[in-house]
């Protein structure tokens, strides 16, 4: 006998309609309930394992990449700051969701409180944010490295770079601040259940009885400002790197400068397409299925994490090196 969704057994909870408007009572809950995958509750415990292997994947790979830039002097410099930057920043956006997610997966803990919903809420869209500006500074680097080699030191020294970071986490940590709290001040919910994995600042907000308008129009102008601006700071250091590239005079210095950028922008595409891809369809796609919506969600936030450090791994030499010679030690 098929077994009855959680969604259906707890139907007093489901959101507000015409039907029962009647009969339903606003609330203003304590706790959300996280529902996980809308239909696909039976497969949860198969749908844990690739997400699980890509927490496991995303923690060893930019653990490993911390560890071979601080113990390799040659590495430190900006760029590979960054990257530690950029690793510490995806440690944090995937611890963020996965351990909640697999405990409604496993354990089917779908309870989660009101003040830690809008924590993790927070944490999530702030840690994006941070991920965004990491990649712009990174494209900066490049910048400098190729049209400006000789300055390269003298322009970005270590506490440049420090400040470049700090700029960057204050920046993102200010701007996402006014979500939580716009979502807060909503007095009461038609319901509690959250259709989602974890508390997505779209999902809860679509919950609340009252105007979201003033939520809901800061959380795109707060995508489109952060996303936009750093979209565009990568779009004109590419444009002056391509310019600077194509005055070489041979294929081969052309081909070989550039391929020190190859690194950064396979990451940029595997951070942006994602996202670019799970904002279009929860904002557009009305009519895709629910859980698809939270999959790519979920794919958005998951695959960056596990991706760059495989990326950056692969396509530094230095890196690639030290891994090999790691792994060569253990074996032996």
């Amino acid at each position: 006998m098929k077994e009855t969704p959680f969604y259906l057994r707890v139907g007093h909870l489901l959101p507000y309609t015409m039907s029962d408007s009647n009969t339903t009572d606003y609330t203003n809950p304590s706790t959300f309930i996280l529902l996980g995958i809308p239909g696909l509750e039976v497969a949860h415990v198969w749908i844990s394992i690739p997400f699980c292997s890509m927490y496991v994947i995303a923690v060893l790979g930019n653990f490993s990449i911390l560890c071979i830039v601080k113990m390799t002097p040659i590495l430190h410099g900006p760029m590979c700051y960054f990257l530690c930057m950029l690793a510490v920043t995806d440690l944090a956006l995937s611890t963020s969701i996965l351990p909640k997610m697999l405990s409604i997966f496993w354990f089917n803990s779908r309870e989660i409180d009101f003040s830690a919903c809008l924590t993790q809420m927070y944490f999530i869209h702030c840690f994006s944010a941070v991920e965004s500006g990491i990649l712009a500074a990174m494209a900066f680097d490049r910048y400098v490295a190729i049209c400006h080699p000789l300055r390269h030191s003298t322009i970005l020294t270590n506490p440049v770079v420090a400040k470049i970071g700090f700029a960057v986490l204050l920046r993102s940590s200010i701007l996402v601040l006014p979500n939580p709290f716009l979502v807060r001040r909503c007095p009461y919910y038609r319901t509690s259940i959250i259709p989602h994995t974890y508390c997505e600042h779209i999902a809860v907000v679509k919950l609340a009885c009252a105007d979201i308008s003033a939520s809901n129009y800061y959380g795109l102008s707060l995508a489109f400002f952060i996303t936009g601006l750093d979209v565009a700071f990568i779009t004109v250091s590419y444009i002056q790197i391509i310019r600077a590239v194509l005055g070489l005079p041979t294929k081969d210095a052309q081909l070989k400068t550039f391929g020190t950028c190859s690194s950064h922008l396979c990451v940029i595409l595997t951070f942006y397409i994602p996202a670019l891809f799970s904002i279009l369809t929860h904002r557009f796609g009305h009519n895709v299925a629910l859980h698809f919506h939270v999959l790519s969600a979920n794919v958005y936030l998951l695959v960056p994490p596990m991706l760059n450090p495989v990326i950056y791994g692969m396509r530094t030499k230095q890196i690639r090196d030290r891994l090999l010679r790691l792994f060569t030690h253990i074996e032996t």
